[in-house]
């Protein structure tokens, strides 16, 4: 529930907008006399189905979070497969390929026919990663690996979070309008840990405070010959409700905060990219692609200055508690 930078939306109540399957399958799955391989396929569609046509719980003030937008190559082996503002990448590797972020429920269709429009087989995705465990990033995280066997890999003070189905998060787990699937995690991760597969190398950097696991990842990325460091953000915001000072929302939150702008002012970035296509400015970025611009996303400066925007935005608040 990062949002953008101005607004950030935290009801969710109402039903997505979603993309159907073009073809619905004539056959109906019985057992019997099915083959296993067939019976497994048809599972498999009616399931995406379910999912799409399901009334899960989306943030009415931005619907670019279900609006469809088409999958592209960012640069080398890095691709975005999210929405139009719930921000999935593909990393392809000859072992396959690494997912980041599941996104919410009914997103998991769509990540999918992002994939497959790109020319990969979803089943590929060996390894699924998150930015942090909040509902618009990882509710579609249960039904990955129950699709596809996908490895689960999470920051450690994420993990309790997202094996609860955020039952536990400090913000938003006493609602029941903010939980979602619960997901067994496979791999804990800790700050600077690797992810490696197939050549493709994930640093991943803990930056809490929007959440206490919230993940930046960085990896190099190569294209035309020329070596990028791309850096995808996991959130620097404060949300509505947040309590920084006073009785904070969790012991060391406002630490936490400094860490994160900290680290985040420290890592060289060439690829500027982020959980929420608003961070930065993916759409605006995607046209100039379209127009023949293959450095759309090589934006040093935007970073700068979004962490720089983020950390006055932190300051004023937390001055603004203290105050009180």
């Amino acid at each position: 529930m990062c949002g953008s930078a101005l607004k950030l939306p935290v009801s969710q109540e109402t039903i997505p907008i979603v993309q159907l399957p073009q073809k619905i399958p004539d056959e109906r799955c019985h057992a019997l006399g099915m083959s296993s391989r067939r019976s497994s396929s048809c599972i498999l569609r009616l399931m995406l189905i379910l999912m799409a046509l399901a009334g899960v719980r989306v943030a009415a003030l931005n619907p670019d979070w279900t609006t469809p937008f088409p999958a592209h190559r960012i640069a080398g082996n890095l691709y975005y497969v999210g929405s139009r503002d719930l921000a999935a990448f593909l990393v392809v590797t000859p072992a396959g390929n690494i997912l980041i972020n599941s996104n919410l429920e009914s997103s998991v269709p769509q990540i999918r026919s992002s994939i497959e429009s790109l020319g990969f087989k979803f089943s590929d995705t060996k390894i699924l990663l998150i930015s942090h465990a909040h509902l618009d990033h990882d509710a579609g995280s249960a039904a990955i690996k129950r699709l596809i066997g996908a490895k689960y890999m999470v920051m450690d003070d994420d993990v309790p979070v997202v094996e609860d189905g955020g039952w536990t998060d400090f913000a938003y787990g006493h609602k029941k309008s903010e939980s979602y699937p619960k997901a067994k995690v496979d791999r804990v991760l800790h700050d600077g840990d690797e992810v490696r597969l197939g050549g493709a190398v994930l640093v991943a950097h803990k930056t809490p405070g929007h959440t206490r696991g919230c993940t930046t990842w960085t990896m190099k990325v190569s294209d035309h010959g020329k070596s990028y460091d791309a850096v995808i953000i996991g959130s620097p915001n404060v949300n509505p409700g947040y309590r920084l000072a006073g009785r904070p929302s969790y012991p060391g939150i406002a630490e936490d905060y400094e860490h994160t702008f900290q680290t985040l002012k420290a890592l060289h970035c060439d690829l500027f990219l982020g959980a929420h296509g608003a961070y930065y400015g993916m759409v605006g970025k995607y046209a100039r692609l379209q127009n023949g611009d293959q450095n759309a996303f090589v934006d040093p400066s935007g970073y700068a200055a979004y962490v720089a925007e983020r950390e006055a935005v932190f300051r004023k608040e937390l001055k603004k508690q203290q105050s009180q």
